[in-house]
């Protein structure tokens, strides 16, 4: 009888036995995750041509997964030889499975030119969009007998937390298959529509009774994290997790209509007295945003309307429009949103566009104004401009924040919550993460700067005959300077 040398939990076995091009398996630690990427990868090593590639971030945290591979690769195939300089299993077939990482995006192109027919990523999340598409275009047959496909595993949070939740954990239910349309243009100018599947397998460490029966205090190790780390190690919480910046944005669809304890509430006519503010970053291979703000009597400023320059389905791409076509965009939007035709208008933008040096002409600051879309400079610290979203996110002792977003707007909304500290600057964003509206956002909210909320807050009387948010009269609100 033969001797068994791994045998799979069922949520190890739910996610080996997807058919999907793209699965993920994450959640919460202990899940298992990791061995299954390594045994995974054995799946087609009789074929003789076959290639595959196990990929972690940094080869630090890679001999974790090399050395799950020198324990179960030579009992499952004795004559396998691992050569140490190459990282590579060589079976005796032909076939081969390398370990490999990419500690920044500049070296994704180690991986050029080559082909793997299975491709699994460990810790998905630690990886930029940009680093995961480049690599999977490498998912390609390496000759006839091979099936291509791609499978990741991964935690709550890093600097790829929000590109991977957009993707995998809330495009569907979990363990439904969804698919990604695509469309290519023909040499002969026809074009032709593609899918891609994926799939999400959620991982839970009461998923693995193995380590809970080897090591019964690794749940108490967990369940004694500081909150937000325990709710996405333990419980695999996707709104909470460790390094999150903006841990304070609450998005409360019940409180919608009522605007407490929550950030994003429903649209509702911009009286024509507020001003709006119209904040912009730049961007054309990376995404550019525009952000239109209304500020009412309070000093509150509300995120009415955004257009944000990202190809859909590649986070972090840019759509590579030229300033006058973004100028007419802008143009179009504000003579037709009735929330913001008739306003006026005050626009600001990272210095860096022209504004910083003078008009010379060339510049996109210049572009722009040809077209009739003018832009003042903005105050770009990114500490102050930080402290400052902070500061409006802080509810007073009614629910009230000083800043709320529409939930028309989707991109703010996915986008502010994902964003993680720098591991180098550690009070600012790590900045090779998807941040264009977040720098759009705190050029906006520095036209008006607060002070720090004071707890207890100071109760200050409002009253006013027209109260088109029908708010409470007794509000707390925050002195603003005018910028």
């Amino acid at each position: 009888m033969p001797r068994v040398v791994w045998e799979p939990q069922p949520k190890q076995m739910a996610f080996m036995r997807r058919n999907e091009d793209e699965v993920f398996f994450g959640g919460a630690a202990g899940g298992g995750k990791s061995d299954a990427i390594v045994i995974e990868a054995l799946r087609q090593v009789n074929v003789p041509n076959y290639r595959g590639l196990i990929l972690r971030k940094t080869y630090k945290n890679l001999t974790e997964l090399i050395d799950k591979s020198q324990f179960y690769y030579p009992q499952a195939f004795p004559k396998a030889r691992y050569n140490g300089t190459m990282h590579e299993w060589r079976f005796p077939s032909g076939a081969k499975i390398r370990f490999g990482n990419v500690r920044s995006t500049t070296y994704k192109i180690d991986y050029q030119g080559m082909q793997y027919d299975y491709i699994g990523f460990d810790e998905l999340t630690h990886f930029t969009w940009e680093e995961y598409s480049y690599i999977c275009g490498r998912n390609r047959p390496s000759g006839p007998g091979t099936r291509c496909y791609v499978r990741a595993t991964g935690n709550p949070g890093g600097i790829g937390h929000g590109w991977v939740k957009d993707r995998f954990v809330t495009r569907a239910a979990p363990l439904t298959r969804f698919t990604n349309e695509l469309e290519v243009e023909l040499p002969d100018g026809s074009r032709k529509k593609l899918t891609k599947t994926g799939c999400f397998v959620p991982s839970l460490v009461f998923d693995n009774k193995y380590l809970l029966d080897n090591d019964p205090n690794y749940l108490a190790q967990l369940a004694s994290l500081p909150e937000a780390e325990r709710n996405a190690l333990l419980y695999g919480d996707w709104n909470s997790f460790s390094g999150q910046c903006f841990r304070e944005f609450r998005d409360q669809p019940e409180h919608y209509k009522d605007r407490q304890w929550t950030h994003v509430i429903d649209p509702f006519p911009i009286p024509k007295h507020w001003q709006i503010i119209r904040s912009f970053d730049w961007g054309f291979h990376h995404p550019f945003s525009v952000g239109w703000w209304a500020v009412d009597e309070l000093g509150i400023m509300y995120r009415i309307r955004e257009l944000y320059g990202c190809v859909k389905g590649s986070p972090n791409t840019g759509v590579e429009w030229s300033d006058d076509r973004i100028a007419h965009e802008i143009l179009r939007i504000e003579s037709e949103d009735p929330n913001i035709a008739g306003h006026r208008i005050l626009g600001v933008a990272d210095p860096a566009i022209g504004l910083d040096r003078g008009d010379s002409g060339y510049g996109t600051a210049a572009n722009m104004a040809r077209e009739g879309v003018y832009f003042t400079k903005a105050f770009n610290s990114r500490i102050l401009g930080k402290m400052q979203m902070h500061y409006r996110m802080a509810f007073n002792s009614h629910g009230i924040p000083m800043m709320y977003v529409f939930n028309t707007c989707v991109n703010f909304i996915r986008q502010i919550p994902a964003l993680v500290y720098s591991e180098i600057d550690v009070e600012d964003i790590d900045t090779d993460q998807e941040d264009h509206i977040y720098d759009e956002s705190r050029y906006a909210l520095c036209t008006r700067m607060i002070s720090a909320p004071i707890k207890p807050a100071e109760e200050l009387r409002y009253s006013a005959p027209d109260d088109p948010l029908n708010m409470i009269k007794d509000k707390e609100r925050t002195k603003f300077l005018s910028y």
